[in-house]
């Protein structure tokens, strides 16, 4: 994946003032190497905001560091979600090897609910 190229506010108005001074969107497009469709969303965002238009790239870098955080944070507790699977997995292997090796899981248990029972 190609990762998305930033243009300043500078570059995005210069390119709009090329198509409101009469060149087309593909030669406008052409000479800066971008999109035609970004020429076009770039125009309609500054005719919607005007001097607010522009403005999203501070955002998006903080947006961007937190989702980074949480990936990283994710990425951690994927590790300790495997580590405990494998730790539980390895007691269960145990207490199954006990109870083989002892004979029933629940013979001690049951001796004291009879002697219980008799009293």
């Amino acid at each position: 994946m190609m990762a998305r190229r930033k243009f300043s506010k500078e570059f995005k108005e210069a390119a709009i003032r090329r198509l409101q001074g009469g060149q087309t969107a593909a030669e406008v497009a052409r000479a800066l190497e971008v999109h035609p469709s970004e020429l076009h969303r770039w125009r309609h965002e500054l005719d919607e905001h005007g001097e607010r238009a522009f403005q999203g790239v501070g955002k998006k870098r903080s947006e961007e560091s937190r989702v980074a955080e949480l990936e990283r944070k994710i990425g951690q507790q994927a590790l300790e979600i495997d580590f405990l699977k494998r730790a539980l997995q390895h007691v269960e292997e145990q207490r199954l090897l006990r109870a083989l090796s002892t004979g029933a899981a629940s013979t001690s248990t049951s001796k004291k609910k009879s002697k219980q029972g008799r009293v």
